[in-house]
């Protein structure tokens, strides 16, 4: 029913963790943006597993690790403290502060009623079996290096030579110790460069897990009127079912820019049918490209997972 959504998310007992894995750089933070807009900053709270490095800045390099390895991370802790959350409980967690390098005081987290755990672990043994939805973002080597260092050197003022060079050092630590999360993901999101020379244009695959129930009727509405009306600029779409480390799953490729009316109808659907209709999901742009209807997607899957997870709870306590 249209608006039950809302009322199942204020009636659920403990907090819904979102989970995303991936490199340090990769974009994690962008696609879930689209489900904090959606229910609004009062029911979503950040949780990053950065602050469970056991290592300062200082002592790494004395020591020559790097936060890839799972040795020097806390990930016992971050278990523990994800499993409190899911329960609805403050935890008192460590803080890594990315400015300084060095690890300060533990402060309090008050879990809200969805929380979204990010780092470069999230889906390692200790934490996954507390995840609710989980997501591995994996773009092209060439876009996140170019990403990561527009943000450790505009953000966190790092030295753009010390960037580079560790940048080359990550790499076999990522595809030991990051790369394979992707197998136990729900969703996987690749980014590759476009086939269209546009800037701001990426090629961008979602990787679904086929759901194993049946979906709550959320129609996805594209209107070609509308992009045949209104679209100048080039685009792509492909979609195919697939199987991805023996799971059955569903590709969508999406390329270039895609005019905003074509897929309104999508968003006001989704946000309809969870009752947050005065909130918004996408910022309101004449054009959005693959990132953009990536986050898209990303809501309205974890709509339907969610409310799998509510009915499922509902029938349970009756």
């Amino acid at each position: 029913m249209q608006g039950e959504f809302k009322k199942w998310l204020e009636e659920y007992e403990g907090s819904l963790i979102i989970g995303v894995a991936g490199d340090s750089g990769s974009g994690k933070t962008t696609f879930t943006k689209s489900i904090s807009n959606l229910l609004g900053k009062e029911l979503v709270s950040f949780f990053s597993l950065d602050d469970y490095h056991t290592e300062d800045r200082k002592t790494r390099k004395q020591t020559g690790h790097l936060p890839l390895d799972p040795k020097i991370n806390n990930l016992k802790l971050a278990g523990e403290h994800l499993r409190e959350l899911r329960n609805g409980h403050a935890v008192m967690k460590p803080v890594y502060n990315h400015h300084t390098g060095k690890i300060e005081s533990p402060e309090i987290f008050e879990p809200k009623k969805i929380v979204i755990v990010e780092g470069l672990h999230t889906l390692y043994d200790e934490l996954r079996r507390y995840i609710d939805l989980k997501i591995y973002v994996e773009p092209s080597r060439e876009i996140k290096w170019r990403w990561k260092i527009n943000r450790d050197v505009n953000e966190r003022g790092y030295d753009k030579q010390a960037v580079l060079e560790e940048l080359w050092r990550r790499e076999p630590y990522y595809k030991r110790y990051i790369d394979f999360q992707k197998i136990y993901a729900d969703i996987v999101i690749k980014i590759k460069p476009s086939a269209f020379t546009v800037e701001n244009s990426y090629m961008v695959e979602l990787i679904l897990k086929h759901l194993d129930f049946q979906l709550s009727g959320i129609e996805m509405h594209f209107s070609l009127t509308s992009l045949i009306n209104n679209s100048q600029r080039a685009m792509s779409m492909a979609y195919r079912d697939d199987y991805y480390y023996e799971k059955y799953v569903s590709r969508l490729t999406f390329d270039g820019f895609m005019p905003m009316p074509a897929i309104y109808e999508l968003e006001e659907k989704i946000k309809e049918y969870t009752g947050f209709s005065e909130n918004y999901i996408l910022e309101k742009e004449e054009y959005i490209n693959g990132i953009d209807i990536a986050q898209l997607l990303v809501t309205w899957y974890f709509v339907e997972m969610m409310t799998n997870i509510f009915k499922e709870l509902k029938n349970y306590r009756r």
